[in-house]
């Protein structure tokens, strides 16, 4: 098992930029990949990146080239979030999986481990 605490969410204005945190314990080798997910009101959580192992990453189109997924040694994770949208509030989340990113890291189900969101409200 492994806990999962967010941080780092609030309120900017759009063009802004956050950077978000997850603290990861308990049996973290036993966990390849590691992603962030974010959910809006009234829409499906979806998957925006994830980094595997190895350290390669991957980002769905609405955040490549905006949002840098990393991780430290400890395997926490981290997000940073630069020139914000009114469209990226939402409650973000982390999460993490015993098996590698692969060509899957996008579904929900593939993760074991959940923190309990951080909220990112963007204003414009």
């Amino acid at each position: 098992q492994v806990q999962l605490v967010e941080s780092g969410g609030g309120s900017v204005q759009a063009g802004g930029s956050l950077k978000l945190s997850c603290t990861a314990s308990g049996y973290t080798y036993s966990r390849r990949c590691m992603a962030w997910f974010r959910q809006a009101p009234g829409k499906k959580r979806e998957a925006i990146a994830a980094i595997d192992i190895d350290d390669t990453t991957e980002y769905a189109s609405s955040v490549k080239g905006r949002f840098t997924i990393s991780k430290d040694n400890a395997k926490n994770l981290y997000l940073q979030m630069n020139s914000l949208k009114p469209e990226d509030t939402a409650m973000y989340y982390c999460a993490a999986s015993q098996w590698g990113c692969g060509g899957t890291w996008f579904y929900e189900d593939n993760f074991d481990d959940w923190g309990q969101g951080t909220q990112v409200t963007v204003s414009s």
